[in-house]
């Protein structure tokens, strides 16, 4: 009877097959962690530190964020506006940033050209243009505000409309502070990058020396 049993199974037939799933799993997951790892410490230490030291190495003063100093006390940055209001000074743009000119809240306004708050804000922006003195047109960002609300730059224009307001503040000749922002605008990079401009707190630090010397 035995015999009979034995001779009737399949001659090809194998060992019921053993499940390797949990074995699977721990080999896929052990080399994922060590490249998680690895990615970790390269991305999240080695490169920060090595573009960190170089830029530390090649350009310190923009590494260190552009820093204007006066002797040791730090009276601003090239990158971010300051609200000059005072008539013997150039004024930088609008800024819709916090309260105004507030770093720590950088924004535009978010007022599209359907807006009665940003067409008050324009029309508000030229009355008081030409109570300064301003003649002509009034140029679009002497009135409007940046996307950040910090841009530290002003078009030519807009610096020489602002020229006699300041010169009759100060009781300077108009010639000399037109001088002045002519010699203070920076044209496109590489001639061809960007628009020409002017950086407002370079230019009212060069108006100050202009003013202690005269």
């Amino acid at each position: 009877m035995d015999t009979k049993a034995k001779s009737l199974a399949p001659a090809n037939s194998k060992p019921p097959v053993r499940s390797t799933f949990g074995s699977d799993i721990s080999t896929a997951i052990r080399p994922a962690i060590v490249i998680l790892l690895l990615f970790t410490l390269i991305t999240g230490l080695v490169y920060p530190l090595a573009i960190t030291g170089i830029a530390q190495a090649i350009f310190p003063h923009q590494a260190n964020g552009s820093l204007i100093r006066d002797g040791n006390r730090i009276v601003g940055s090239e990158l971010i506006a300051q609200g000059f209001a005072r008539p013997e000074y150039f004024h930088p743009r609008p800024s819709a940033a916090g309260k105004g000119y507030d770093a720590s809240a950088s924004s535009g306004s978010n007022q599209g050209p359907t807006s009665k708050t940003l067409a008050d804000s324009i029309k508000a922006g030229v009355d008081q243009a030409r109570t300064d003195g301003v003649t002509g047109p009034v140029p679009a960002d002497m009135v409007t505000a940046s996307g950040s609300g910090l841009d530290p730059d002003i078009s030519p224009a807009n610096a020489f409309a602002q020229v006699s307001r300041v010169a009759k503040a100060r009781g300077l000749p108009e010639e000399r502070v037109r001088g002045l922002v002519e010699s203070s605008v920076v044209g496109p990079t590489l001639g061809i990058l960007g628009e020409a401009h002017v950086n407002v707190l370079a230019l009212n630090r060069q108006l100050d020396a202009m003013s202690a010397n005269r």
